[in-house]
């Protein structure tokens, strides 16, 4: 009898889990088809990797979609986020803001934030920022399978965040990179939901 116990009792936390991993990647997913683009204090740009200053086409893809927020007149600035690697000359907001200010936005509207390493780090020195400068709502743009997390740890950090995510570049190329992105970004959101914690990765991951 006891051990019959132990095996419902098993079993059920085993469902328990699988429901929560499960329900999860539906919200991932579910998140991932909305697009909201409340007027904002700044539109904040998720960085990813960067080549010599050069954006990769999946950063590409996301200042892209920033700029087009900002000439639609979604928020005044544009804040790009983003640390670099050992061995950079350039941070990855260094080379979002100069691909912004390339493209037609004046110096004095880009924000760049340069430190962070990962997205928990990038949203609390983007809250700072805001902090400093009185601002409290945001637009983020990512990609759609961050864009999760991401309201999270802003919405953590102090940040009354929405998100409008990219709907261009390798994130979103095909079914089976989109699948392994929920994957990954549902283990991501819930280790961060159970120890508070960040993880670096994949673009649009850590």
């Amino acid at each position: 009898m006891v051990g019959g116990f132990v095996g419902r009792a098993v079993g059920a936390a085993v469902l328990a889990v699988a429901l929560v991993v499960v329900s999860t990647a539906a919200a991932i997913w579910w998140t991932a088809r909305q697009d909201s683009e409340p007027p904002s204090d700044a539109i904040v740009v998720l960085g990813s990797a960067q080549y010599n200053g050069v954006p990769s086409s999946i950063f590409e893809a996301r200042l892209e979609h920033a700029l087009q927020l900002w000439r639609e007149g979604v928020a005044p600035v544009v804040v790009t986020v983003g640390g670099k690697r050992g061995g950079d000359e350039f941070t990855e907001a260094e080379a979002g803001r100069d691909y912004l200010e390339q493209a037609g936005v004046p110096a004095e509207d880009l924000v760049p934030v340069t430190d962070g390493v990962d997205t928990l780090e990038s949203m609390r020195l983007v809250a700072a920022e805001f902090g400093q400068r009185g601002w409290s709502t945001a637009v983020l743009v990512t990609d759609p399978w961050h864009a999760m997390r991401a309201e999270r740890m802003a919405e953590d950090s102090g940040i009354d965040a929405a998100s409008s995510p990219t709907r261009q570049g390798p994130a979103v190329q095909t079914r089976t990179t989109q699948f392994r992105y929920i994957l990954r970004e549902t283990a991501a959101y819930l280790l961060y939901r159970v120890t508070g914690e960040s993880v670096a990765g994949a673009p649009g991951i850590g």
